[in-house]
């Protein structure tokens, strides 16, 4: 699986993009390109972030070759085996489901024509990957949900989602770090702090780590 294209995003910034697909084998890559990048320290690259498919760096151009970084990334990811294991650690996050907590869930059990007990086993059964973080800090990107309960975002986003909120969006699941506007199905809510500025380390997940729901 070969890096696709090397993409110039204006004067200060780089994406190294391999296959356009949600697929664990093609993440795996994306962030064992980002670790290795990372461990080179180049000067002048300010961020690195690795996505379902890319790796975007930002970088000082009065420091830093854009071209040059373009060069080093296509060498760094022709060197990293195509089996690459970054699976990281595997975290059990209790949930409370329904009721105040996911007003979704009946909409959900609804679309799966199920129970809603059927829905919170489907969800908690498996155990989702880190694909990345975004949108919000600490927001983890995760899959894949089952098809049966891959219910699709509101037309019309609420305004206020509160923060540990667990929703489905499609055949994403992730959970809110903080009260925000939000179109997901929410089915549960979780106490656990997935971004918390006074921790030593402010984010709870991480890419490549797996997420067990657990129904409390």
């Amino acid at each position: 699986m070969s890096l696709s294209r090397i993409l110039t995003l204006g004067d200060s910034c780089v994406s190294a993009q391999f296959a356009a697909a949600i697929d664990p084998a093609v993440n795996a890559r994306c962030i064992a390109l980002a670790a290795s990048l990372e461990r080179l320290a180049l000067r002048g690259v300010r961020d690195v972030v690795p996505t379902y498919n890319a790796v975007t760096i930002h970088f000082d151009p009065l420091t830093t070759d854009g071209h040059a970084l373009g060069a080093a990334l296509t060498r760094l990811a022709a060197a990293i085996a195509e089996t690459a294991d970054t699976d990281g650690r595997t975290i059990e996050i209790p949930v409370n489901y329904g009721g105040a907590s996911g007003p979704d869930l009946a909409a959900v059990a609804e679309f799966a024509k199920c129970s809603e007990a059927d829905v919170v086993r489907l969800h908690s059964d498996t155990a989702y990957r880190v694909y990345m973080l975004g949108f919000l800090p600490g927001f983890a990107y995760m899959g894949s949900v089952d098809r049966r309960i891959a219910m699709p975002r509101l037309e019309t986003p609420r305004m206020r989602v509160a923060a540990g909120s667990v929703g489905i969006a499609s055949e994403q699941t992730g959970i809110y770090p903080c009260d925000t506007p939000g179109g997901w199905r929410i089915i549960g809510r979780t106490a656990t702090k997935v971004f918390d500025a006074t921790r030593p380390e402010p984010f709870l997940l991480k890419a490549g780590d797996r997420v067990k729901f657990i129904a409390a």
